[in-house]
């Protein structure tokens, strides 16, 4: 495996020297679609002078762009999607993480139905101009708490299946999927579709090992479907430099036990 950290390039010095491989920062620290060219070849430049490298970055549609209910405007998130494209291709980025909990989040009394309508429309349009850019989007399933849409792998998955392109895959966190005890066998069968994974400790949301959180099942069934990709630390610390430390070597040793790769 590939093992990152959530954050910016101020920290990716304390992540390059903790031993892991990459940092992911955001769509809107990086790529800024919706700010101009001088704005974005300023964030950039602290990308391109970072020690370790920036392939992928999250929170890919902000709340107020809706991609759901009565206040879609499709033709403002075909040109927010197309600039963000544009900008992850000059920027090396080969992955964006499509969690965005405010944009997707079916409104109150808004049919249910019409809502996964728009989300699979939004997948159709975005997949082949992300392809233009060799960017692969990956879906995030978050918990019941945070998104009321989308909150499991298996749901994650059949949206995925829907869309029906090659640029348009799943993510798995383990923090989602542990909080609301997500299926273990979903997870497996959606293996061939996870490009991409996040890690925290499930009640806190903290660093791995920095409280209690047993993710023995977590790495086994990652290592059913054999993947060896990218998985970055997504939470919140206490003392950062500390504890991303403690985290790789949690991650290191779990995957030790529980993967043969």
């Amino acid at each position: 495996m590939q093992y990152g950290v959530c954050c910016g390039p101020d920290k990716a010095g304390m992540v390059a020297k903790a031993g892991y491989d990459y940092f992911e920062w955001s769509v809107g620290g990086l790529l800024k679609p919706q700010e101009s060219e001088t704005e974005f070849n300023k964030a950039l430049e602290q990308v391109k002078v970072a020690p370790i490298p920036c392939p992928v970055v999250n929170c890919f549609i902000p709340g107020s762009l809706k991609i759901t209910g009565p206040e879609v405007d499709f033709a403002a998130l075909v040109g927010y999607v197309t600039k963000a494209f544009e900008r992850a291709k000059i920027a090396g980025i080969d992955t964006i993480v499509f969690g965005s909990g405010g944009a997707r989040a079916i409104p109150e009394g808004f049919s249910r139905e019409r809502a996964w309508e728009q989300l699979v429309d939004f997948g159709m349009m975005f997949a082949p101009i992300a392809a233009a850019f060799d960017v692969t989007v990956v879906m995030e399933p978050l918990n019941k708490a945070e998104c009321n849409v989308l909150t499991t792998v298996g749901e994650g998955a059949k949206l995925v299946k829907e869309v029906g392109h090659k640029n348009f895959r799943l993510l798995v966190d383990a923090y989602h999927w542990g909080k609301d005890g997500d299926s273990s066998s979903e997870l497996v069968e959606s293996g061939s579709l996870i490009k991409h994974s996040h890690i925290a400790t499930y009640v806190n949301r903290m660093a791995p090992g920095a409280e209690e959180c047993d993710f023995s099942e977590f790495f086994s069934c990652m290592d059913k479907f054999n993947y060896t990709g990218r998985i970055s630390f997504e939470g919140k610390t206490d003392d950062f430099e500390t504890e991303i430390v403690k985290a790789i070597e949690v991650m290191k040793s779990y995957c030790k036990q529980c993967c043969s790769a």
